[in-house]
């Protein structure tokens, strides 16, 4: 080998010593970078007319294991969704209080039981009259706050949907926009790698608000299609239209066309945690506002009916005609079946028997209806009001057991349903969670080891060492030959 193919051949090795050095470094440097993947540089043997001319550096590449990423944002997505559900769930049976709570809806229910049993036993006593419209009023309290709850987690639910349908459609927009860079960035021969960090570290965040694919396109291209079936990326993005709600009332519902649903590209979709779209994050908001809340709403809307018609029933209140209310109302009338809807924030108790809003507390012991007061000792109306509250009766809406159940049993079959729905989405949750946990641990294993690039820096660091002192010998090979 002559001394100048040997300088070239230690000079293309000092070149590409150089270049892994860097290489290694950052991999280093961004070990814990999200959307990072750990790069290793290509090179190969250079000849030239059949002679060995050095090393040629081929590029960078970029390892991705994509199998698991694809199945690690699945996980993702899933995770979004449970967490979503069950949050909501604790929302509901926080609210709701366990049965031994005196604010709870069911220790509203036992404090005017109580109420009831106390001024059955001296229903001369204003006092405690008065005690029994006090938990009455507690207990149509608590209804309009469960049904606030409910509503003010649908509307959180909307605002959220506009706000990650927002994120998708820039992130979207940019996954496109990166797409283009990389392909120019390929063009001019320089590395796109960076980019592509970049363009990973967007679709993990559009993973998690709806379940998807990427599939390899020409050129080093993504595209991006839901597990749904919906085209996200495939040449140029969709555009997911929603318009967001300020206030949402109980009977605003997405069938009604009150609430807006999604469309792509101006096309509604089915608008569902079981639509094109579901199955992430997003899928979880539209199920709070345009299944769970309704539901939930359908169950402490039943309930109320259940108190209103109990005190309204035949026999229970005789001083009543036929349309008027008893001791408690929709809102100071009778209630409609056919306006149930809302319920449960329009309870009341009524005026008749409320000093404060000029009625009078002797109407409970003798009838919403009476004229005059009757006998003070006489308990048996303030009995027949504490029997209807206790008596188990079959409700007539709501997604109960069928059974019959007193009012008591009925706010017990509320908080076990929300109690049961908590527990389901916390076990799906955790599962998921354990799923997210093991693929990523996979996923990591492809990602960046610093020992391993330690050790391949200690290799580099010989080869240019090497190369090094092949061109000093070379130098002073051509030393002793210029004063030769």
């Amino acid at each position: 080998m002559s001394i100048s193919n040997a300088m070239i051949n230690a000079l293309s090795g000092l070149g590409a010593a150089s270049r892994s050095a860097d290489v290694v470094a950052s991999n280093v440097a961004n070990a814990l970078t999200q959307g990072y993947a750990r790069r290793d540089l290509q090179v190969s043997a250079r000849t030239l007319g059949g002679v060995g001319t050095g090393v040629r550096v081929d590029g960078v590449s970029r390892f991705v294991n994509q199998a698991v990423l694809n199945d690690k944002r699945l996980a993702d997505a899933e995770t979004a969704a449970a967490s979503g559900r069950s949050i909501f769930h604790l929302r509901l049976e926080t609210a709701i209080g366990q049965m031994d709570d005196g604010r709870s809806l069911g220790g509203r229910i036992a404090a005017l039981e109580a109420a009831f049993t106390q001024a059955t036993s001296r229903p001369d006593s204003e006092a405690r009259l008065q005690d029994v419209v006090t938990a009455a009023q507690g207990l149509a309290g608590t209804l309009h706050a469960l049904q606030s709850e409910v509503q003010a987690a649908r509307m959180e639910a909307d605002a959220a949907i506009g706000r990650q349908v927002d994120l998708l459609n820039t992130s979207l927009a940019n996954v496109d926009r990166l797409n283009a860079q990389i392909v120019a960035e390929r063009a001019s021969g320089r590395d796109p790698s960076a980019l592509m960090d970049e363009r990973q570290a967007i679709v993990d965040r559009i993973a998690e608000i709806v379940p998807l694919r990427e599939l390899a396109r020409d050129r080093e291209q993504i595209a991006l299609f839901t597990t749904g079936g919906a085209v996200l990326l495939e040449g140029v993005p969709v555009k997911v239209g929603f318009t967001a709600t300020g206030i949402i009332t109980p009977d605003m519902v997405l069938g009604a066309g009150t609430l807006s649903g999604l469309t792509l590209n101006g096309t509604p979709i089915v608008s569902s945690d079981a639509g094109v779209l579901g199955g992430g994050a997003l899928g979880a908001a539209l199920a709070v506002r345009d299944e769970l809340g309704p539901a939930f709403q359908s169950q402490i809307d039943a309930l109320a009916r259940s108190l209103v018609e109990r005190f309204s029933r035949p026999g229970v209140d005789p001083t009543l005609v036929a349309g008027q209310p008893g001791l408690l109302t929709d809102a100071g009338a009778a209630f409609d079946p056919l306006n149930e809807i809302g319920l449960a924030g329009r309870i009341a108790v009524n005026v008749a028997v409320d000093p404060v809003q000029g009625g009078a507390l002797w109407r409970l012991r003798d009838g919403i209806g009476a004229t005059a007061p009757g006998a003070v000792g006489d308990a048996r109306r303030l009995i027949a009001l504490s029997d209807a509250l206790a008596t188990p009766l079959v409700p007539a809406s709501g997604d109960f057991i069928g059974a019959a159940r007193s009012a008591h049993g009925l706010a017990a079959d509320i908080l076990s349903q929300a109690a049961s729905a908590r527990q389901r989405d916390e076990a799906r949750t955790s599962h998921a969670r354990a799923l997210q946990d093991s693929l990523t641990s996979q996923y990591l294993e492809n990602g960046v080891d610093t020992d391993a690039e330690m050790q391949r820096l200690l290799l580099i660091e010989e080869a240019f060492s090497a190369n090094a002192r092949v061109i000093q010998i070379m130098d002073d090979l051509l030393q002793q030959i210029i004063r030769i």
